[in-house]
């Protein structure tokens, strides 16, 4: 989102747990790690990537159209990563 705020994000995330993605991933342990800011995962899925994209842009679109948000879908082979935080729901 473009200059958004708070509460937008609060929205944002909202949006897009109702189109099925999540704010953390799975580590080999099985423990939840919780993503960067407005970075979200669509865990267990076999959809296309323009769906996933189609997915992301209802929900951005719901919180705030103008100006068009930016969005990057990316398919993962695999994921190593470092220094997240465990998730809290």
């Amino acid at each position: 989102l473009h200059d958004g705020n708070g509460d937008d994000y609060e929205s944002l995330h909202a949006a897009m747990e109702d189109e099925g993605f999540v704010r953390w991933i799975v580590d080999s342990r099985g423990s939840k790690d919780r993503l960067p800011t407005a970075e979200y995962n669509l865990p267990d899925t076999d959809i296309e990537r323009a769906e996933v994209l189609d997915r992301a842009k209802r929900a951005a679109n719901s919180v705030k159209q103008k100006p068009a948000p930016w969005i990057i879908v990316t398919q993962s082979a695999g994921r190593t990563w470092s220094g997240l935080k465990p998730w809290q729901v």
